[in-house]
């Protein structure tokens, strides 16, 4: 338990030094979301409940009470993930998302623990022709998927939970950037 909790701590200290990346990403994303744009995120296994978690924080609330705004997790849609797969091969799963999906100006952030799923650097190469951002949230680089996304943020750890552990941090300092970009004062909700 100490030794996975040393590489949890070694981890999140080099994210640490990946705060400007990240606040920067933050604001990028709230302008985004503000003007209409959207969030898709993809990723496999673990990867993809990170991109779930993610979307639910945008679509439902962080902390703070503001507007819903549009984010898509694209392994979600079962129906459409099925019939892709079956049509279309695993590599174009989420690329055939992004093509629907996705507008210039709009962010595909793409999660991966390895860097190395094919589906995901698919889908971050078909993002960049259609005039999308492209962010990557990997684990340790030089990798694929780094190389093919505009950004990346690396959490360099030798263990894919410690990656993933990481990963969550980073998506709930994304929501508060964006909630901190986006902040009203506090209303009663009006519930119908």
């Amino acid at each position: 338990m100490d030794d996975h909790l040393t590489r949890l701590e070694a981890a999140l200290h080099r994210v640490r030094g990946q705060s400007p990346l990240l606040l920067r990403w933050g604001r990028l994303l709230a302008r985004t979301l503000q003007d209409g744009g959207r969030l898709l995120a993809c990723g496999n296994g673990g990867s993809a409940a990170q991109a779930q978690h993610l979307t639910a924080e945008l679509v439902g609330r962080y902390q703070g009470e503001r507007r819903p705004f549009s984010a898509l997790s694209l392994h979600c849609d079962t129906s459409a993930v099925t019939a892709i797969v079956n049509d279309y091969g695993a590599e174009e799963l989420y690329a055939r998302q992004v093509r629907a999906h996705g507008r210039p100006g709009d962010v595909l952030l793409a999660l991966s623990t390895s860097g190395t799923s094919r589906n995901i650097v698919c889908a971050a190469h078909t993002a960049a022709r259609a005039g999308m951002r492209t962010w990557a949230l990997t684990g340790p680089a030089p990798n694929p998927l780094a190389a093919a996304c505009q950004e990346a943020l690396i959490v360099d750890a030798p263990s894919t939970a410690t990656v993933q552990e990481a990963h969550l941090a980073v998506v709930h300092l994304l929501c508060e950037v964006v909630d901190e970009q986006v902040r009203v004062p506090h209303r009663a909700v009006v519930r119908a």
